[in-house]
């Protein structure tokens, strides 16, 4: 059986108490950093085995994992942070768990990408989550152009070190538009910024943003 376990965005005290019991439970944990993770299961006093399953050995430990559940095993998938398979490692196994008829569940948990969609004060009605936004700027400003033909609330991860490149982007292409900058959520630093694009960048020009963030764009 797996196990597709949600993990704290930022606060630890945010696990489930479904998530605890599992990672109690199985025969092994397959995470995207152990050491980042080991740290999370030193907090609660867990002690299972590890192996690494990220972007860079995906495919061997997808083979590796998949016949250990066909043997039986209990197995745990857990990333850095949030839901397994959402811009993170994890979908490439369900969809060999879904092709060999093999056991598994999806444990929910906290979400980045919900916490600022709800946090940002937008429409909920109807939204769209595009990931990670690209690195090369002709392929960003395409998405973001995109975005701004949209009726739907857009919501994008974003490097602390693109952001003000992207909200440049946004003040050329849509001027006017409302923006969230949702930013270390969770943590004791939590900011929901809001404004145009401009106002932002204004800001953070002035501070340089650190730490993880959400860009949370509102409909047309």
């Amino acid at each position: 059986m797996l196990y597709v376990v949600a993990t704290p965005i930022g606060n630890l005290g945010d696990i489930t108490l479904r998530a605890l019991d599992v990672l109690k439970e199985v025969d092994l944990i397959a995470a995207e950093d152990t050491r980042h993770s080991g740290m999370l299961l030193k907090h609660f006093g867990l002690k299972k085995p590890f192996i690494s399953y990220h972007e860079h050995n995906e495919a061997m430990r997808t083979a590796e994992l998949v016949e250990r559940l066909a043997r039986g095993e209990k197995v745990a998938l857990i990333t850095d942070a949030g839901t397994p398979g959402l811009s993170d490692p994890g979908a490439r196994l369900i969809r060999e768990c879904i092709k060999r008829k093999l056991l598994f569940t999806i444990i929910p948990g906290p979400s980045s990408m919900l916490t600022a969609l709800v946090g940002s004060g937008f429409s909920t009605e109807k939204f769209s989550f595009r990931g990670f936004l690209p690195v090369k700027s002709g392929q960003r400003e395409r998405e973001l152009r995109a975005a701004a033909e949209w009726d739907e609330t857009a919501i994008f991860f974003e490097s602390p070190y693109r952001l003000t490149k992207t909200l440049a982007a946004c003040a050329d292409i849509m001027p006017e538009r409302q923006l969230c900058v949702a930013r270390e959520l969770t943590k004791k630093f939590e900011e929901f910024r809001r404004g145009t694009a401009g106002e932002l960048l204004a800001h953070y020009e002035a501070h340089p943003p650190k730490g993880e963030i959400v860009l949370v764009i509102s409909g047309s």
